[in-house]
């Protein structure tokens, strides 16, 4: 995948000056030669444990020379005109500091990438993993953005972080990714800070990229994912929300932890849903 997002990269770059760098948490799948014999333009930083996602992408954005920086997961791939389209919305829209394009699924589908910021009563709900069950309750629906116009340019209170485009100034307004994430809601905290700055997150649906969806972490077990995931959210919650609010959260991740194994023995063959 890391290969089809490069040759998407290279196939639309449209003659603009870019940089790429790649971060290999540990992948051990010959990585690097690849990039050697068919990218040796590309930067490689290769690491020798998985320091997840927010640690890794800190290492390439400070090696990042660009006025511009363009966050992407391995299993995204780019579509036409995308280089050219950010550089001409950043000149026209200079209030615009973190923005996020349309994802689309491989089938050309729009994909759900805008979400509210969570709250107490929401992620309860899904610690009970009540998420796919009753993804209408207004509590879900709310944080998950249900009502959402993905035709609509709009500003937004975060964006999916398989896919961020900023201007470079903007870590220096409100420093990088917190390293603390390993994984999961270190893209929901850095667009915290950005509104929090009282700066605009902007969705641009002209702008589109394909998204796979996942890949990265579908050989980690169900387990591993949800404590993970759970991490995540209670730290989250501690740095950002009333103490109260994470207190309830920490209490309830042994019960979502049962709950998990439960799903897992009962649907051995469905992915769990976080």
């Amino acid at each position: 995948m890391v290969e089809q997002c490069l040759k998407s990269i290279l196939a639309y770059s449209d003659g603009i000056n870019i940089e790429i760098i790649v971060v290999d948490n540990d992948s051990r799948d010959n990585l690097a030669e690849m990039l050697m014999m068919d990218f040796p333009d590309v930067k490689f930083v290769g690491l020798d444990k998985n320091c997840g996602f927010a640690k890794a992408t800190n290492l390439a954005i400070k090696q990042a020379a660009g006025e511009i920086i363009c966050l992407l997961n391995p299993d995204t791939e780019l579509m036409p005109n995308f280089f050219p389209g950010v550089l001409k919305y950043f000149q026209e829209h200079s209030e615009v500091s973190l923005l996020g394009p349309k994802l689309l699924n491989p089938d050309g589908s729009p994909q759900a990438s805008i979400r509210r910021l969570p709250d107490l009563k929401s992620q309860i709900l899904i610690l009970f993993k009540l998420k796919n069950i009753l993804p209408q309750h207004k509590y879900l629906a709310n944080y998950l953005a249900a009502d959402f116009d993905y035709s609509r340019e709009q500003s937004v209170d975060q964006i999916m972080g398989a896919a961020m485009i900023c201007r470079r100034d903007l870590f220096d307004k409100i420093g990088l990714f917190d390293e603390h994430f390993f994984v999961w809601f270190e893209e929901v905290d850095l667009c915290y800070r950005v509104k929090k700055a009282g700066l605009d997150i902007r969705y641009v649906p002209q702008l589109q990229i394909i998204h796979h969806g996942g890949a990265s972490f579908k050989l980690a077990n169900s387990l591993g994912k949800q404590w993970i995931f759970d991490r995540s959210l209670v730290y989250y919650f501690w740095k950002n929300r009333p103490w109260y609010q994470a207190l309830v959260l920490t209490l309830l991740v042994p019960i979502n932890l049962c709950l998990t194994i439960i799903y897992v023995l009962a649907f051995k063959n469905k992915p769990t849903a976080f």
